[in-house]
């Protein structure tokens, strides 16, 4: 709506290009960071969580928060939150083994996933939105790379059953791309799988913390 093979080609290189992008180019990251800003006032209304359930949006199972720590990555990547995701959008066909479905919806004013960080006082703090594409459909649709947002590609994700974690999240196998609103020196580090600014220090448990 996301960590060893987890980005298959993609979180390798997106990780390795922290040292590279830490001098971004003015311009392209004046143009990124409106893209961001365009998105973010987009999904305001999203700051309610009670409107995102009243539009359908239901927190993905298993309903964990999701920080680089609890998948075995540095903890100084940070978090995405609790991801909420639209079903309808995402034209989902299956839950069981995983969650499957026929979505190519890439468009970021109106996300198929809404990231969340539970606070302290047992509300929820809207600090990003994702889409995501299944690589069925999205390569049924005729497509062969992954769609990108603001010159980024969006990750790709799939389990690796060699290691203990679920790296594609009980999902099949697709391209995902997260969108965070806390402002960066460095706008593309808005769009990294995990945001430094994101916690689940105050989670509760699947689904908890609405």
């Amino acid at each position: 709506m996301r960590c060893k093979k987890i980005y298959a080609a993609g979180l390798a290189a997106a990780i390795t290009g922290f040292a590279t992008l830490a001098v971004p180019n003015l311009a392209n990251a004046h143009n990124v960071a409106a893209e961001i800003e365009k998105v973010r006032v987009a999904t305001e209304k999203y700051n309610d969580v009670n409107v995102a359930l009243a539009e359908g949006f239901v927190p993905a199972p298993p309903g964990h928060c999701i920080t680089a720590a609890t998948e075995g990555l540095p903890p100084e990547w940070g978090g995405m939150g609790i991801h909420y995701i639209n079903p309808k959008m995402l034209k989902i066909t299956a839950t069981q083994p995983r969650v499957d479905g026929q979505a190519t919806h890439t468009d970021f004013l109106k996300p198929s996933i809404l990231l969340y960080e539970p606070r302290a006082n047992g509300t929820m703090k809207l600090v990003g939105v994702e889409n995501l594409v299944f690589l069925n459909a999205w390569h049924a649709a005729g497509n062969a790379a992954p769609p990108s947002f603001a010159g980024r590609s969006f990750d790709t994700m799939a389990d690796n059953t060699g290691t203990e974690n679920d790296e594609a999240h009980q999902f099949q196998p697709h391209h995902d791309q997260h969108v965070y609103f806390a402002k960066s020196a460095n706008p593309m580090d808005q769009l990294r799988p995990f945001s430094p600014s994101v916690t689940c220090e105050h989670f509760k448990g699947a689904g908890g913390g609405k």
